[in-house]
């Protein structure tokens, strides 16, 4: 998710995405633990994006 489209949500709807994103990147990473994804470089992705939403969350604080 680009930055520009993190400034255009609510504190609410970003809430929400950061709580969606994190359970998917848990899962994802212990998914990946059991057995390897094709393609571990969304691990990367996901930890980036969860990043992003709390970096968002933190400047409007």
């Amino acid at each position: 998710m680009k930055i520009q489209e993190l400034k255009e949500l609510s504190v609410k709807e970003l809430t929400e995405k950061l709580n969606e994103a994190t359970e998917a990147y848990n899962k994802m990473k212990l998914n990946h633990a059991i057995s390897p994804l094709e393609n571990p470089a969304q691990i990367k992705a996901a930890r980036r994006d969860i990043a992003r939403m709390q970096t968002e969350l933190s400047l409007r604080k």
